[in-house]
């Protein structure tokens, strides 16, 4: 189906930003066309959570988001909060859960979220175009106004007075991730920040992964910390060892703020002082071996593969009361704070967000618009604001989306 003529309002990406204000902006009057090069909208909706979709989280905060501009998202996160998104779902009676952490999931499934989305938009008389690229963006004269810009697609040329960037970042191009929108940010003077994969699970050398291939599958609750621009980060929550490396919501959590060539430090056991617990064993149960209560606190196949990898630390796995205070201590600092160095992370290629994007400082922090070309808005995920793991990266999707639904 061709694109009509002209619009009022035309956005780029019908992703969770893209749609928010697409419904935001229709429900205004303003005549709305939304166009995506993939042949279905929402992609990613539809595989986060687990297929469940983790939409927003009770505890949203300036500080779970990541930006050269710490400031910037505080506005929009003000103005269209996790509670006014709640309220939109319970509007549509769809039925959510915390699961954990603040965390809000669909109990269904994400096709929920999607379907309400989609719902809002056609009420709000917004048309969506799927299968739709992107071939040229030409600012027009002032002598053209109201009509601000003329988009050449692969489905027609259509003129529009506010353009909105929401064409997401560069995370799982299998998805149909594209970098146009940073393209459109340089097209019209729009400094970037780098852009690297966050929330992205760490691999490890050869080396590594021999070492600890024993612990492949195992899980286990951690607490991670690395140094990083912002000072010491650390986080808590479960870590996975896999067969390229470490994953789980602990380590993609750190992956945002940790930089090539520094090392992670993990405690594998942060809810239990070590140093006690082995000095009471050895009154308890003296004749017990270390791996054998080790085994009791982590995995076997964890306590097994770090007890041997450290062996020659306190010479050998022997029962518990052979070991000396020094030793007991050695033992207890080892496992608390687990040094490594990965080797790099997994990228794009599984990485849940972008890091990095348009550059805040152009940008108006109420509007979403480019301070330096007018009727030009970037929201959601292109810009550069990236969110903690547990919905915070979908209510900035939100927020943003509001933010520049209302003005343009």
């Amino acid at each position: 189906m061709a694109l009509p003529s002209q619009t009022q309002v035309l956005i780029i990406g019908a992703g969770a930003a893209g749609l928010m204000c697409a419904a935001a902006a229709g429900q205004r009057g303003r005549a709305v066309v939304v166009i995506d090069h993939a042949n279905k909208v929402g992609k990613k909706i539809l595989m986060s959570g687990g297929g469940r979709c983790n939409f927003t989280n009770m505890d949203v905060l300036p500080k779970n988001y990541l930006s050269d501009n710490s400031h910037f998202c505080k506005s929009a996160l003000a103005r269209y909060t996790q509670w006014d998104f709640i309220a939109l779902v319970q509007k549509h009676q769809i039925p959510y859960h915390e699961k954990k952490l603040g965390q809000l999931f669909c109990d269904n499934k994400a096709q929920d979220i999607l379907s309400m989305l989609l719902d809002e938009c056609a009420q709000a008389g917004a048309d969506i175009y799927t299968l739709c690229d992107i071939e040229q963006v030409i600012a027009l004269a002032e002598s053209d106004l109201p009509m601000r810009y003329k988009v050449k697609a692969s489905q027609g040329t259509i003129y529009c007075e506010s353009l909105v960037v929401a064409t997401g970042g560069l995370s799982i191009p299998t998805m149909g991730a594209t970098g146009v929108g940073y393209e459109l940010a340089e097209q019209f003077g729009l400094p970037l920040k780098a852009r690297t994969a966050g929330l992205v699970p760490f691999t490890l050398s050869p080396a590594q992964l021999a070492i600890f291939s024993p612990c492949v599958g195992n899980a286990l609750d951690v607490s991670v910390s690395c140094e990083t621009a912002y000072g010491q980060m650390s986080f808590a929550e479960a870590m996975l060892f896999t067969h390229r490396g470490l994953s789980g919501p602990a380590m993609l959590q750190i992956s945002s703020y940790w930089q090539p060539g520094k090392e992670l430090s993990i405690n594998l056991l942060p809810q239990i002082n070590l140093v006690d617990f082995l000095t009471e064993q050895q009154q308890v149960r003296p004749k017990t071996l270390l791996t054998t209560i080790m085994g009791e606190l982590l995995t076997k196949n964890i306590a097994q593969c770090f007890c041997d990898h450290w062996a020659e630390q306190w010479s050998g796995n022997r029962p518990i009361n052979q070991y000396t205070p020094k030793e007991v201590q050695m033992i207890a600092e080892h496992f608390h704070e687990w040094r490594i160095m990965p080797a790099g992370t997994e990228g794009y290629r599984t990485a849940e967000v972008t890091l990095g994007g348009v550059d805040t400082n152009q940008l108006s922090s109420k509007t979403m618009e480019a301070k330096t070309q007018a009727g030009l808005f970037f929201i959601g995920e292109v810009v550069d604001v990236t969110g903690h793991l547990g919905g915070f990266n979908f209510q900035w999707a939100w927020a943003s989306g509001v933010a520049a639904g209302t003005y343009v």
